[in-house]
């Protein structure tokens, strides 16, 4: 690993082993993703290669002190807010799980406090862009190739549902209940949760399901419900592509990618009168926090629309 990545390979014995168990502590007993794991073991790799420089060789050692020292390290490097966050909570995870499993006597990451991150309003599209967006997909399947009848399923329910790419790319076809018109959606942290959508991504399923799909279909193709061009699962970078080119033949949309149509969904649910917990349950987040996050995006807009049109703005 590089220094940005957290070197490990000159770390002290007890570093690379504890390392080696907080692994398999997230795998086996946190079940986190791939990716959720090695993001936080790149954090704790950091957080233990600055500890060896400044002299520690043993877990007991390490004292709030050392982690403030790390953090200001990272922000000397030009590091987000943001990023400082979540390194800060990567941190307070780790030491915790060191206190609770016997590691170290007591818990150096308890008072260490998170830089506040800026809470940047993402951007979305306004509902005409929106329908634009699908238009312009739509014309390129009036061809009706597996490619094109697939690429419009796949933004419209992405609008419609507002999963995330990975849970999208991660559906089985046994996963989708047409008659109810619901998804079963394996989200974050391998937890459960049922997402309706209507009547035109209903229609674009159907289609991709009857036409598309089993022209694509190969022997390897299993049980995915979106395949890429050669059979296989759909991959996430398709999608992105996929996104990023038709939002460009909307005139005047921002760019965006499948994670701005999950902004899009959200907001145009709350928008249309959804309440906060429902819009909480339909995104899959842990946090009723992460949802406000639109209201603020939602109350932006009604600031902008104020202040352009009521003559005491």
């Amino acid at each position: 690993m590089s220094e940005e990545e957290g070197t490990t390979d000159a770390l002290p014995a007890a570093f690379t082993q504890v390392l080696a168990d907080y692994r398999r502590h997230l795998e086996a007993e946190r079940d986190l993703s791939a990716h959720s794991v090695r993001a936080y073991l790149t954090d704790v790799g950091s957080l233990l290669e600055h500890a060896r420089r400044l002299g520690h060789t043993e877990l007991g050692t390490l004292e709030l002190r050392t982690l403030r020292s790390w953090l200001a390290q990272q922000q000397s490097l030009g590091r987000s807010r943001t990023t400082l966050a979540r390194r800060a909570t990567a941190a307070r995870v780790f030491t915790a799980w060191l206190a609770r499993t016997g590691r170290v006597p007591a818990d150096p990451g308890s008072s260490l406090a998170s830089p506040r991150a800026h809470r940047v309003l993402p951007p979305v599209l306004r509902k005409d862009e929106a329908e634009a967006r699908v238009h312009a997909a739509a014309e390129h399947a009036d061809d009706g190739s597996p490619i094109g009848l697939r690429d419009v399923a796949v933004l419209e329910l992405l609008y419609a549902t507002g999963v995330r790419v990975g849970e999208l790319c991660g559906l089985d076809v046994d996963d989708l209940d047409t008659e109810r018109h619901v998804l079963r959606v394996l989200g974050k942290g391998r937890k459960e949760r049922t997402v309706p959508y209507g009547r035109p991504a209903d229609l674009a399923l159907r289609l991709w399901l009857r036409r598309g799909r089993p022209a694509l279909l190969a022997p390897h193709s299993g049980p995915a419900l979106f395949l890429g061009a050669r059979g296989g699962r759909l991959d996430p970078r398709t999608v992105r592509t996929l996104v990023h080119r038709r939002i460009a033949e909307v005139p005047g949309a921002p760019d965006i990618g499948p994670h701005g149509l999950r902004h899009t969904a959200a907001t145009h649910l709350l928008e249309g009168g959804a309440d906060l917990r429902s819009v909480q349950e339909l995104l899959g987040h842990a946090s009723l926090a992460t949802t406000q996050l639109y209201t603020h995006v939602t109350t932006d807009r009604l600031r902008r629309a104020y202040q352009q049109a009521h003559p005491r703005a």
